[in-house]
């Protein structure tokens, strides 16, 4: 096939694929993310037959996180996290760190080194923001508090993992993989500092932190302001497409200058880009309008990791495979759960809790894509999370289907007829 035509078949098999496999999961009620994983693995060069363009799809991948985050920012709200923080912070913190631990565990058991345990156990520790918000709204409780509770939660873990994709390359080395370039102004900072026992990497990681800090402040200071003015600017001309597309570009433009200047990653700058226009009034019309385009691009990301996926690891390592689905089904539950319990809140708001976070999604692609590039962890991890990502994902509306049937039982159940003996009227 010729080369001029490979963007072509790729997004048409992509999204051909994904919409029948798409179509299928929904039939059977299951999250149509599984569809287009499946979609994105007979297209894939593990399978036989039409093998799409690997690096074209990385690059769409790309696109579909920066969307996916923008996303996330357009969904954050300061307002709502603070007003469940006593649980959602310290909940989600735990929570985090039960998990990594344990996966970093089970890694280390496998021989796997310390680097590779440690992004294979944060892969694993994080819940999908897709999966979660649909499934929340499904049932009509996103915006109860218990949905607000799990929202909040997911807002804390999405935070620590755009956290961990701006450390982690410059500590790639630390960590077993394939360390950055040490840059010229880390090399002088290394030479300042060297006299109090500051190397290279923490130089490197010092320069990377000040940097997102720059951005951080900048957008937080600057585009806090001039984002939302230029979307009222352009809102003003009543045109849908030019609004739009002021939105694409804003966050497309930032999250490409926060890599070119400031180094930090893509989905970093589309996270705040999003998060600077959920300040606006116009919030609400930015996210229906960049909806559609957001959605299809999602699907080619889902499709994408799809794609690197290897489905010989369920005959290599099933025991490995049944570990991973362990840590993210029930460890991830059982220590929601009893954290939930633990901050004095009930056996309902637990349960909910704990169903909501029994799964991994987008942003364990991404941590886990980021790490074999890097060459930290094996090819195996991928496998391993995306596996377990299918699993986790296809179990997770059972779980809330048991969920809805307790509450329909406990809401039925014949109450007592007796009742407590009367005191006579004084």
């Amino acid at each position: 096939m010729p080369h001029n035509v490979s963007l072509i078949s790729t997004i048409a098999a992509g999204l051909g694929l994904a919409m029948v496999f798409g179509y299928i999961a929904a039939r059977i009620k299951v999250p149509p993310l599984v569809g287009y994983l499946l979609a994105g693995i007979l297209i894939g060069p593990a399978t036989p037959g039409f093998v799409a363009d690997v690096d074209l799809a990385g690059q769409l991948a790309e696109i579909g996180v920066m969307l996916l985050m923008l996303g996330v920012g357009l969904h954050f709200s300061l307002a709502d996290l603070l007003a469940v923080k006593r649980i959602a912070v310290p909940g989600a913190l735990l929570q985090i760190t039960v998990a990594t631990a344990l996966g970093m565990a089970t890694a280390t058991l496998w021989g796997w080194s310390l680097g590779a345990a440690l992004v294979f156990g944060l892969a694993l520790s994080v819940a999908s923001t897709v999966v979660l918000l649909r499934a929340l709204e499904s049932r009509g409780v996103l915006e109860s508090v218990n949905g607000q509770i799990a929202v909040g939660w997911l807002i804390v873990e999405d935070l620590v993992m755009v956290l961990a994709l701006v450390l982690i390359p410059p500590l790639a080395g630390l960590l077993g993989g394939t360390a950055m370039p040490v840059a010229e102004e880390a090399e002088a900072m290394a030479e300042v500092t060297g006299n109090i026992g500051i190397g290279p990497i923490a130089a490197t990681v010092m320069i990377t932190l000040a940097k997102a800090a720059a951005f951080v402040a900048l957008m937080l200071i600057v585009g806090q302001r001039v984002v939302p003015w230029v979307l009222h600017f352009v809102a003003q001309t009543r045109s849908r497409e030019l609004f739009r597309l002021a939105v694409l570009a804003i966050a497309l433009g930032v999250a490409y200058g926060a890599t070119y200047f400031f180094g930090v990653s893509f989905a970093l700058g589309a996270f705040f880009a999003g998060m600077v226009m959920s300040s606006s009034t116009l919030s609400q019309q930015a996210m229906r309008e960049t909806l559609p385009l957001r959605d299809a691009f999602a699907v080619l990301f889902f499709v994408s990791v799809g794609m690197l996926f290897n489905p010989g690891v369920i005959l290599s390592s099933p025991l490995a495979l049944v570990g991973t689905v362990a840590i993210i089904i029930f460890v991830k539950s059982v220590a929601a759960y009893y954290i939930v319990q633990a901050f004095g809140h009930g056996h309902d708001k637990a349960l909910t809790i704990a169903a909501s976070l029994a799964q991994i999604g987008e942003f364990s692609f991404i941590l886990i894509s980021m790490g074999v590039s890097l060459d930290i962890v094996p090819e195996t991890a991928r496998d391993l999370v995306v596996a377990g990502a299918m699993i986790s994902i296809l179990a997770n509306p059972l779980l809330f289907h048991l969920l809805d049937r307790r509450d329909t039982r406990k809401a039925t159940a014949p109450r007592s007829t007796s009742s407590p003996p009367r005191s006579d009227p004084a």
